[in-house]
């Protein structure tokens, strides 16, 4: 049973690329889990497609997480990043990282899902 799920957008090339170089850190010993939105029954973790794409999302101890605190659960997990989960909770770093992610990054990546699902 895996101790953490991610749960990411598998139609986006830039969160699938991102995802696969946690993948290959990860190993094969099936501690964490990823699951495409268009692979798996979000349901079971409480979300829509909608919400699915709209940032990076982990199942964490029973847990759901999304955004920065969600990159920092799955980087605990990863040995050659969990220096970059303490970091990323450092609060002035959190904040920081949380207003880029939140109010840039995770829009822009959602526009482009929405633009590629019209152009399909």
């Amino acid at each position: 049973m895996p101790r953490t799920t991610v749960v990411y957008n598998d139609t986006c090339p830039i969160c699938s690329r991102e995802i696969a170089a946690y993948r290959a850190m990860s190993g094969e010993d099936g501690a964490i889990s990823y699951q495409g939105l268009t692979s798996c029954d979000l349901a079971d973790y409480g979300l829509t497609p909608d919400q699915a794409a709209r940032r990076l999302h982990v199942m964490k101890d029973g847990r759901m997480l999304s955004g920065v605190p969600a990159f920092a659960a799955l980087w605990d997990d990863l040995p050659r990043l969990r220096w970059l989960a303490r970091f990323v909770r450092l609060p002035v770093v959190r904040t920081l990282a949380a207003a880029v992610y939140d109010y840039i990054l995770a829009p822009a990546l959602y526009a482009l899902h929405k633009w590629r699902q019209r152009h399909a």
